[in-house]
């Protein structure tokens, strides 16, 4: 397996790199839209945008992430690294602490769509839906500044892998 992981550097690297970039591209384009679609105060709209929030969340963010999970395994072991080095551990911590902010997010999007379809029968955005929004977002900022955190980190390894 050594042998074929060496081998398959470069691709292994690529398809990493790959899965990052659908990561934080989705996450910024969902965040993006979604916000944008919340300041248009049109419950059409922002149902429309819900909607698709979600299903996009199911069709990149999720293989991404299960992309990057895997092929950073494969990596480290291709490339030597401990998995009890410091610079691990600060990835791990991140990765973990996205998650921490990205689950409740899956979870307050499907709510959101809910109170969006409220909305459109109501033909007015709730106050609820609002307040989620608010909190959707706050969740949203510390997790996509983490994705910057591990970007550096994979960069720069400011700390040791071996």
């Amino acid at each position: 397996m050594g042998a074929f992981l060496m081998e398959n550097y470069l691709a292994l690297k690529l398809i990493h790199i790959l899965a990052a970039v659908v990561v934080t591209g989705t996450g910024a384009g969902i965040a993006f839209f979604m916000f944008m679609a919340n300041r248009s105060n049109n419950p059409q709209a922002i149902y429309i945008t819900a909607q698709h929030v979600i299903l996009g969340d199911w069709i990149f963010t999720t293989p991404a992430v299960v992309t990057q999970i895997i092929t950073g395994v494969l990596l480290m072991n291709t490339q030597g690294y401990s998995f009890s080095s410091p610079w691990f551990y600060w990835v791990v911590g991140l990765f973990v602490f996205i998650g921490l902010c990205w689950l409740p997010v899956l979870k307050i999007q499907y709510k959101l769509r809910e109170l969006a379809k409220i909305s459109v029968d109501a033909n007015e955005v709730t106050s609820e839906f609002k307040s989620l929004m608010r909190t959707w977002t706050l969740l949203g900022i510390p997790a996509f500044a983490a994705i910057l955190g591990i970007f550096w980190l994979m960069v720069f390894k400011p700390f040791p892998v071996a």
